[in-house]
């Protein structure tokens, strides 16, 4: 399958070296993801639920920022614009994420409004970079299969850094600054040092294989928000994606919560995630197998379907010793990557769609609103989890009560249970085909 305005295929180190960036990212991403809450409140000693309500502020706002980024890149984001903006924005992008980890100087309400500022101004940087890359990605080919094997070695690359974050936050943060906070802070540091590397190294070197559209044929905002509205594919993908983003992200977030009240052991948690973001190695290429071979969509549904399954089973049974529960959760990591993997592969397809059907072709929207509606979802399913670990009684640092941990495990089970079986019954609707 090809979109419009075709032009020579690049090569395939051309295009891993492009994949490449998403290390970059994810050592931002993932850490914000499995790490900001937690350091919140086990570190900063913020409440939970306060805690995930500036979690939900900062990412409503990044979905506001992704968006209007994606609108300036339709506007005016060709393809060698996007790659200065990468560039330009690498350096701010590392000092803001280092800022969201800084210690507040001050105490009570002032601290919530420091955290809370540091958040929102690297949610900022970080659209402001990622949107440019994002929309590249339907640039540096006009195949899809080549963008399938893009979003493969991304995907491949995004868990290369999960890990790193995942089994290097602790220690490495703790052998540069020391313990409690700082470590965290000093995690941040070198993180951010080794992507604001590969960022400028990815932006001087990608080249584009889809020409750019004519000055005056880029269509107005609104003709842009009308096609994306009447195309189907997008939509239909897009209401699939946050299903499954709430049902990640309350599992991703409650793992180190999990094992240090339920089992007593946070180091457990770290080793959990860490083998369930290295499983994920192995389980990227399973999945682009299978998707070549049956089809994205498919892929998507028997991804789902063992998403329902382990879930049902934990439900069901139960779980009460370590070895078994991060059993339980690299088996549902393993399942996760082909719904993320399919997504990523689906969207720019979604573009070629949105084109044949409507007449518009609109990209920097698309990945602007895609990222407005994933951190919508994210920040929604952190306020879910916040909401109900406080209903349940959850207090940072301390024993928590038996009925207290009977909830969590019932919010763990079941939350994202009913939205994976949301997320097929939406994408079930999808109108994209093999070969269309």
């Amino acid at each position: 399958m090809t979109g419009a305005g075709q032009g020579a295929r690049p090569s395939k180190p051309r295009l891993a070296l492009f994949a490449f960036g998403d290390f970059a990212f994810n050592l931002y991403w993932q850490s914000a993801l499995l790490y900001l809450l937690f350091y919140y409140t086990e570190a900063l000693g913020l409440g939970v639920e306060r805690a995930a309500a500036l979690y939900l502020l900062a990412s409503i706002w990044d979905g506001v920022a992704n968006f209007a980024v994606g609108v300036l890149v339709d506007r005016y984001g060709d393809g060698q614009r996007c790659r200065f903006a990468i560039m330009a924005g690498a350096l701010p992008l590392g000092l803001s994420f280092v800022l969201a980890y800084a210690p507040p100087p001050v105490a009570g309400g002032g601290a919530s409004l420091f955290i809370l500022a540091g958040h929102l101004l690297f949610r900022t940087a970080y659209a402001a970079v990622n949107v440019p890359y994002l929309a590249l990605s339907a640039r540096v080919s006009p195949d899809s299969d080549d963008r399938a094997f893009v979003a493969g070695l991304r995907m491949l690359a995004g868990t290369a850094a999960a890990v790193t974050v995942a089994l290097g936050t602790s220690w490495l943060g703790t052998w540069l600054l020391g313990a409690g906070p700082r470590a965290y802070f000093g995690a941040a540091l070198l993180f951010a040092v080794l992507a604001t590397a590969i960022l400028l190294a990815v932006g001087a070197t990608t080249r584009l294989a889809v020409p750019e559209p004519a000055p005056g044929m880029r269509p107005s905002i609104g003709r842009c928000l009308a096609s994306l509205a009447r195309n189907r594919a997008f939509v239909t993908l897009s209401a699939a994606m946050m299903a499954m983003i709430a049902a990640t992200t309350i599992l991703n977030k409650s793992v180190l919560y999990y094992f240090k009240y339920v089992f007593g052991s946070e180091g457990a948690g770290q080793v959990a995630l860490a083998a369930m973001l290295a499983v994920s190695a192995a389980a990227v290429p399973v999945w682009m197998v299978l998707a070549r071979a049956t089809g994205t969509r498919r892929a998507w549904f028997v991804a789902i379907g063992l998403c329902v399954a382990a879930l049902t089973g934990f439900a069901i049974l139960g779980i009460d010793r370590i070895a078994p529960m991060q059993g339980f959760l690299i088996f549902m990591q393993a399942a996760t990557v082909g719904l993320h993997f399919a997504y990523w592969a689906l969207l720019p397809d979604t573009i070629d769609y949105g084109e044949r059907t409507t007449g518009v072709r609109v990209e920097g929207i698309v990945f602007g609103l895609a990222a407005l509606l994933q951190r919508v979802a994210i920040g929604l399913a952190t306020a879910i989890l916040g909401l109900s670990f406080g209903k349940a009684g959850y207090v940072a640092n301390v024993a928590q009560s038996s009925e207290t941990l009977a909830d969590m495990r019932w919010t763990v089970a079941l939350v994202p249970l009913g939205f994976f079986l949301l997320s097929g019954a939406v994408m079930a609707v999808n109108p994209l085909r093999p070969g269309e």
